[in-house]
Parts: structure tokens; C-alpha cells; sequence
């Protein structure tokens, strides 16, 4: 990429549609787009204005042609989404027509934008920190309220506003220290150790909060697997038709029905649940297929992050299934047909286990229950709070290197080390907390990772 080049891409998704948007971003933004235009003289028009007109090819000439019928928006630096002078073509959302304007800005000068391109300059122009610019991506990529939400708030800063104090109460004691080491042979001491271990206290057990908000953050960004396991007519199937309120399941009496998982995805409040509908797990009964089918289920569930164990309370043979205790921490007991077992037993009272929940899967009894709570296995009453909730694996990753030298740090201090050392862990330590919001120099391998996957045009 030559940061000095303007850069021209279509900005809107592929495909047809009422509207279609090309960007152009660089310091011959305008210049370019002037010779294709035909209206008002681009150069001499104020910046945040639209002009309507036409883009046409051989402008002036006997051969001039009408690409497109166009609204024109300006936006001169620094004011823009880039930094740059941006000019965005608002034209019909023909692939074409669309692709022909691209063409025209090109044969004027403009090159190809990468992906991410745009976006990447924002972050070296200084218009977006990293973290922001991270978001704009989660915020496209967003396919449900939280994951929106949480991406909204990180592109308005919230993750790098607590970033920033953390840093900069740390680098107000790293400023002191450095300061006695060249006072050492003075034996004097700035920076109140108190003070210090008051603050590296405070700053781990916020480092340790959004550590531990990742989980939560994963699961909005990316969503749930959740497994539904269990013996042959168990009402699997049933339970997945009936959380997604449709038929997408084959629901037969006869067992071993279905022989390959079904994923489906269920939105509850804003979290994303991937649902998967495994084969009964039953003793082999000589097929292959289906055999084939067991050891997936048993696969699914190992992987999943919630096993929804379903067992027939009308159903009293015993099978195998000694090896779901391995997952009992993430394992929700379902007892399934509670009606039809209440018609067997009309003078019996059900005694559920502990963290055992009865359902009706066909008639829908104890779903809206089971819902609320996948939901509440998530969520805690955190998604609705106004703390930071840390999504990106990279950010993630960091903190935990933030964490390690805070670690450092207290260990330093306790044996009494010198300031050297001090310094030195203390360093560490801004720099991890800086690469997360590209504070300091990022490798321009990760900056490639990360702006290499936003789409084309963004």
C-alpha cells in the first residue's frame, strides 16, 4: 500500500440495488473526480456539500458518454471519515454501471483500494484509535443487538478511554522512577512505592475485569454452540424444531431418524445460540452410518460451549451415557414429555433433581424457561451494564500480557528490587496496554491481519 496514492473502491455490498456508492480518498480526491463529472466545478465547492449531475466518459468531447445519473458528496481534510479529501459517487446500484465509474477513476489516476484501506488510513491519519478501528469491522460483521451494541460502544471509545487512564497513571509513576535513576547516585525517591502498589493493585484488578468479560464477549461476537444430546427419540429433534419455532428437523418415531448434526442459529435477547441437533446416542447396533453419526454427537458435545443433555421421562431402558459426567459443568439436564409422562403417572409427583428442568418439547412446555435460561448462562446481568465487555481475541491477548507484568511489578516491589527493574516491568507494561489501542508502533503484519479482513471499499 502507498499511503500517498488516492484510492477508489465500491463502498456498498455487491449486487443489485436502488443505490450503489464509490469512494475515492487521497490528496487528488477531487482532482480526479472533476474530469468525470459533469455539473459544478468540484475544485471550487465547499467541503460536507452534494451536487447532483453525471458522470460520463470523453467529457467535453464528441464522443462524450452518460455513465450514470450521480449525487456527489465532498469532504474535504481533515473533516472526513479518512483524514484525506473523500468524494463518495452516489449512483444506481447496478454492478455495471457502478463498476464503470470505478474504471473512470481509475483511467484518471486512482488505484484500487485494498481492504480495509480506508478505514487503516483513518487509524494512521489519527482519526480512529485501534480498538475503534477494530469495531467499525465487529460493527458490520454485527448480526444481533448485544453484538451491535458492544461494537458501537468500543467505535465511540469506551474501551479506549479506560485503556488511556490505566496508561496514563502508569506512565505518571514510570515518569518519577525514570527520573530517580538519573538521580541514583543522589539516593533519592520520587515515586511513592504506597502509592505505586496502591495503583498496580487497582489497574490488575481492572486488567483481571476485562480479562474476564472476553468469555462474555465472545459469545456476542461469535455466538454459542449449544449440543443437544441424548438416547434415540429423545425428542431432539422436536426441541430443535420447537426453539426455532419451525419445522427444520425430520421428527419420526422411528430411532436413529436422524444421522448427521443439524446446526441451526436462535437469537435470545440479543445473543446468538448455535443450536445442533445430534444423532441419538445409543449402544452400536451393527450401522456403520449411523455408528458414524454417534461418535459426531459425542465429538459435538465435547466441543460445545453448552450441552443440553435431553432425557425421556417416559423411557425407562438404560443406556450408556456415563460419559456426559466428563462435561457436567457445562451440561443442562432436560427431562422431555413431562405431559405424556404425567398421563402415565396421574397420582405420582415429579421430584426433580437438582439442576434438572422438565419439559413438554412438542406442546412448547418449558421452553420460554429453557430460553431465559441459555440466556442468563451467558449473560449475568452484564450485557446491560455499562462496563467494557472485551470482544477481540488480540485485545485479549494483551491483557493477559498486561496482567503478567503487573504480576512482575508486585514482585519487584516486594523483594525490593531497584528501580531498574522496576522500570523495566513498568515498560513492559505500557507497551501492552499501547499496542491495544496502537498507542505505540504496531507491527505492520498485524496491522495487515487486521485490516485485511474488513471488506473492500471500508
Amino acid at each position: 500500500m502507498n499511503a500517498n496514492d488516492t484510492i477508489v473502491a465500491i463502498a456498498t455490498a455487491s449486487g443489485m440495488g436502488a443505490i450503489g456508492v464509490v469512494r475515492l480518498s487521497g490528496k487528488e480526491a477531487i482532482r480526479i473526480a472533476s474530469p468525470i463529472f459533469k455539473g459544478k466545478d468540484l475544485s471550487q465547492q465547499d467541503s460536507h456539500t452534494l451536487h447532483f449531475g453525471h458522470i460520463v466518459s470523453g467529457k467535453g468531447t464528441a464522443a462524450e458518454q452518460v455513465i450514470d445519473e450521480v449525487v456527489v458528496s465532498i469532504y474535504k481534510n481533515p473533516k472526513s471519515y479518512t483524514g484525506e479529501d473523500v468524494v463518495e459517487i452516489s449512483g444506481h446500484g447496478s454492478s455495471f454501471i457502478l463498476q464503470s465509474i470505478v474504471q473512470a477513476c481509475v483511467a484518471q489516476g486512482a488505484r484500487m483500494a485494498m481492504p480495509g484501506e480506508f478505514t487503516q488510513r483513518a487509524f494512521l491519519n489519527g482519526k480512529l484509535d485501534l480498538t475503534q478501528a477494530e469495531a467499525v469491522a465487529d460493527l458490520i460483521a454485527a448480526d444481533s443487538a448485544a453484538a451491535q451494541q458492544t461494537a458501537l460502544k468500543q467505535l465511540r471509545g469506551g474501551f479506549s478511554n479506560d485503556l488511556k487512564v490505566l496508561r496514563e497513571q502508569l506512565i505518571n509513576f514510570a515518569a518519577l522512577i525514570e527520573l530517580e535513576l538519573d538521580f541514583s547516585q543522589e539516593d533519592v525517591e520520587f515515586a511513592d512505592r504506597g502509592q505505586l502498589a496502591n495503583l498496580i493493585h487497582e489497574i490488575k484488578s481492572a486488567t483481571h475485569q476485562l480479562i474476564q468479560s472476553f468469555a462474555l464477549g465472545n459469545a456476542i461476537k461469535n455466538g454459542l454452540s449449544v449440543a443437544i444430546i441424548g438416547k434415540p427419540n429423545a425428542g431432539k429433534s422436536t426441541l430443535l424444531n420447537t426453539l426455532l419455532n419451525e419445522e427444520r428437523a425430520i421428527v419420526s418415531d422411528i430411532a436413529g431418524t436422524t444421522r448427521d448434526a443439524i446446526e441451526e442459529r436462535l437469537n435470545i435477547n440479543g445473543i446468538l445460540f448455535r443450536l445442533i441437533d445430534t444423532a441419538g446416542i445409543r449402544s452400536s447396533k451393527g450401522d456403520m452410518i449411523e455408528d458414524i453419526g454417534i461418535e459426531r454427537s459425542k465429538a459435538n458435545a465435547a466441543k460445545a460451549d453448552i450441552i443440553l443433555h435431553l432425557i425421556d421421562m417416559t423411557d425407562e431402558t438404560v443406556e450408556d451415557m456415563d460419559w456426559i459426567n466428563a462435561f457436567a459443568d457445562k451440561t443442562i439436564a432436560l427431562y422431555n414429555k413431562y405431559d405424556e409422562w404425567q398421563k402415565l403417572n396421574p397420582h405420582t409427583i415429579w421430584q426433580p433433581l437438582e439442576k434438572a428442568h422438565t419439559i413438554a418439547a412438542k406442546i412448547g412446555e418449558g421452553i420460554a424457561e429453557l430460553k431465559e435460561l441459555l440466556f442468563e448462562q451467558v449473560n449475568h446481568g452484564h450485557i446491560q451494564s455499562e462496563n467494557t465487555i472485551v470482544t477481540n481475541a488480540r485485545h485479549h491477548d494483551a491483557l493477559l500480557k498486561v496482567a503478567e507484568c503487573l504480576a512482575d511489578i508486585e514482585n519487584a516491589m516486594k523483594n525490593n528490587l531497584s528501580g531498574e527493574f522496576l522500570a523495566l516491568d513498568i515498560r513492559r507494561c505500557l507497551h501492552y496496554l499501547g499496542s491495544i489501542t496502537g498507542q505505540v508502533e504496531v507491527d505492520r503484519d498485524i496491522l495487515g491481519t487486521i485490516f485485511g479482513k474488513f471488506c473492500i471499499g471500508k
